[in-house]
C-alpha cells in the first residue's frame, strides 16, 4: 500500500494582479511539490463575502470555504501587509469562518509567509496573523517565511532566491510536513 502524499492548501490574503504575495504563493507551491507535498489554491475571491456583520445570516459561502480549507492536510497563508496589519479580505474570510465553527483551524498545522516590497517582510503581519490563529486553537509551525525586497527575490521562472527567505520556505515546509505525518 502507498501513502497518499499530504495536501497543502494556499491561502492568499491578496487578489491583486501581480501581487508580490501571490508570487511568492505560487515559490512556496514549487518548493512544496518537490519535497513531494500536493498543493491546491484557497483562492478568497471565489467566495465573495459580504464584510462581516454579526446581525447578517451566515452566506453560504461561508460553509463552502470551511469545506474547501478542511480538504486539505496543512494550510499556509501568505499575506500582504496593510499600513502594518492584515489586509480587510484575509481579516473578513477568518471572522467568517470563524464564528461558523473552528475545526478547519485546530484539525490541521499552520504556516505563515508574507512578501513586501521593501525590507522589512511583513513581520508586523505575521505576527497579527500568529496571534489570531493561536487564539482560535491552530497549531502552528514555529518558521515563518518573511521575505522583503520582492523585486530581488524571485528569479525569472518565479522561483524564491533570496536568502534568508529561501531557508524560511524550506524550514516551514519541513516542518509542515512533519507534524502533517505525525498526526496521520
Amino acid at each position: 500500500m502507498t501513502d497518499k502524499p499530504f495536501r497543502i492548501g494556499f491561502l492568499c490574503g491578496s487578489l491583486r494582479t501581480g501581487s508580490v504575495n501571490q508570487k511568492l504563493s505560487k515559490a512556496l507551491q514549487k518548493k512544496a511539490k518537490a519535497m513531494g507535498l500536493r498543493t491546491g489554491e484557497i483562492d478568497l475571491a471565489k467566495y465573495e463575502l459580504p464584510l462581516y456583520h454579526g446581525d447578517f445570516e451566515t452566506p453560504a459561502n461561508v460553509k463552502k470555504l470551511i469545506r474547501k480549507m478542511k480538504g486539505f492536510d496543512g494550510i499556509v497563508i501568505v499575506s500582504p501587509e496593510y499600513n502594518g496589519g492584515l489586509p480587510p479580505l484575509l481579516k473578513n474570510a477568518i471572522d467568517w469562518t470563524s464564528t461558523v465553527e473552528t475545526g478547519h483551524i485546530k484539525s490541521k498545522p499552520y504556516g505563515i509567509a508574507s512578501c513586501t516590497p521593501g525590507p522589512m517582510s511583513g513581520i508586523m503581519v505575521m505576527r497579527q496573523i500568529q496571534f489570531i490563529l493561536m487564539r482560535l486553537g491552530a497549531d502552528l509551525v514555529p518558521f515563518q517565511v518573511g521575505c522583503g525586497n520582492a523585486e530581488k527575490a524571485f528569479d525569472a521562472k518565479g522561483n524564491l532566491t533570496t536568502q534568508p527567505a529561501r531557508n524560511f520556505a524550506d524550514n516551514m515546509l519541513c516542518e509542515l510536513k512533519a507534524r502533517i505525518k505525525s498526526r496521520s
